[in-house]
């Protein structure tokens, strides 16, 4: 091998290192802490559900017509379009730029405020041990310590990120495990049928159960970095959605069955004292510090969708170039900076407020997700999808209604703030886009030109198309509600129709 070969190999196996790709069980790992992170905050679904029984329900129902057709939906474009970008990318191909960019907007917006609740919960769990975090002379210092420490762990690259979001997960749900384990002896089945319709808060009810049910689109948005996303992406879906409600169902079961308390007492952090009735003192400081590290894990997981997500729309030339400059690591320095700048400015705002605030942003981009996902199979049926939900248009739509119906409901509920916040952040991105538009026509910022893989994914010829369809079908559409086609007979028929050519 010459001399140029030698280097060129060490320079191949550097950007390998640098780029490296995430597999299976990191992105499960990611996916958790997109949407759960653990049962670290609902609590509250006990005290606004008026006991357990409304709460367990929930948690039991909820993921069938809210997580699982959301899973499937992402699991569907997610493999149809594999780039950074994720819903970007979705929406600019069923209704165009405009709306994509609005997409964009909206849920970059949704995933700070998002994630401007986690430092403030790690706080909250800290000063049940350490009473000085009260005091805003302790308070502020720590936030900004502990954003600027974990904005730095998100510029050294989604591989450290996936992996620790593994061990982060494993101490986060073990002390759980060992609670359920140990309130066996203690449960009383009664206690989960306890419901006082008079307590119940259907406001705040909803809006606790739709946030820690939500966001399992986010993970799209990493689609380009993820190792065979057609196999893998499936398979982290399925495998985050039993995850996330085994961690909230069996803690629900072991607290509330073991011990006979007041559904007015279940408020955030409430299972640190459960965790001490149930099995001591050194459970509590247990269950505390795993909510601790829970929301390391969360805030890592949704500043790296946001990131790559305003690297996805520079890709697509929605954003200027600067946008997908990546940093020695592979990561998206200048977009991790802006997501870590959000943060800090919406940290002042009270825990519902931005919950509030999330959540209406969110359903309102997630509707135009449903409407994306029903128009693609409408007017591009031969767009490649090595995922496809088993489901013709009618069941398609179907699929879609009751998470749509959930989406408006939480809309619904919002205050007159939210509605004026939320309704501000829209009005912004339907000036913004000209403008971009203005300043790309005149040159003042250097703007990609690359069409995205996802833009150019659906071939006009039938035949073509339905080939290509045939011998890409693989296992990994056994993962969501199975796929029909054998991928032997699909090989068959695709030599059929060569020969024929």
């Amino acid at each position: 091998m010459g001399e140029e070969g030698m280097v060129s190999d060490v320079k191949n196996t550097a950007n390998e290192k640098k780029n490296r790709k995430l597999t299976l069980l990191p992105l499960i790992a990611l996916i958790f802490y997109e949407v759960s992170g653990g049962p670290f905050g609902i609590e509250d679904s006990v005290k606004t559900g008026g006991g357990p029984l409304l709460s367990l329900l929930g948690f039991l129902i909820f993921p069938l017509f809210w997580s699982i057709p959301e899973a499937l939906v992402t699991a569907e474009l997610s493999t149809s379009f594999p780039e950074n970008g994720g819903y970007v990318i979705w929406i600019s191909s069923a209704f165009g730029p405009f709306w994509g960019f609005q997409e964009g907007l909206w849920k970059w917006f949704s995933g700070v405020m998002d994630n401007a609740l986690y430092p403030v919960l790690f706080l909250d769990y800290l000063k049940h041990s350490m009473p000085i975090f009260n005091h805003l002379i302790a308070r502020i210092p720590a936030l900004l310590g502990i954003i600027v420490s974990l904005t730095y762990l998100n510029y050294r690259g989604l591989h450290i990120i996936g992996f620790s979001t593994i061990l982060l997960a494993s101490f986060s749900l073990f002390p759980f495990l060992v609670m359920g384990i140990l309130s066996i002896p203690r449960i009383r089945p009664r206690q989960w049928f306890v419901v006082d319709f008079k307590k119940v808060e259907w406001r705040g009810y909803f809006n606790t159960m739709f946030w820690n049910l939500n966001y399992w689109d986010k993970a799209s948005t990493l689609a380009g970095e993820v190792e065979d996303p057609s196999r893998t992406f499936p398979k982290a879906l399925l495998g985050a959605v039993v995850l996330v409600a085994l961690s909230y169902i069996i803690p629900l079961l072991a607290g509330t069955g073991a011990l006979n308390s007041n559904s007015s007492e279940w408020s955030n952090g409430y299972f640190a004292e459960a965790g001490m009735l149930i099995g001591g003192l050194w459970l509590k400081w247990w269950i505390q510090a795993a909510a601790a590290m829970s929301n390391m894990g969360l805030f890592e997981a949704e500043m790296s969708s946001d990131a790559f997500q305003l690297l996805g729309m520079s890709e697509m030339g929605m954003l200027p170039s600067i946008f997908a400059s990546r940093s020695k690591y592979g990561t998206p320095t200048i977009n991790i900076l802006c997501s870590a700048a959000g943060v800090i400015f919406i940290s002042w705002m009270s825990f519902q407020e931005i919950v509030e605030f999330l959540n209406f942003l969110y359903s309102v981009g997630t509707l135009l997700e449903f409407a994306a996902f029903i128009k693609l199979r409408i007017k591009k049926p031969f767009l490649h999808r090595p995922y496809k939900v088993p489901l013709q248009t009618f069941g398609a739509i179907m699929l879609c209604l009751p998470p749509a119906l959930l989406l408006l409901f939480v809309m619904y509920l919002a205050s007159l703030k939210t509605y004026i916040v939320s309704g501000s952040i829209i009005i912004l991105g339907l000036f913004l886009y000209p403008a971009i538009v203005h300043a790309k026509e005149k040159k003042w910022c250097h703007f990609s030109t690359r069409e995205p893989l996802g833009l150019s994914n659906d071939l006009e010829d039938p035949l073509a198309a339905f080939e290509l369809d045939q011998v890409v079908a693989d296992d990994a559409s056994l993962s969501l509600l199975g796929h029909s086609k054998k991928v032997q007979d699909s090989k068959t028929l695709s030599q059929e129709i060569s020969t024929v050519d």
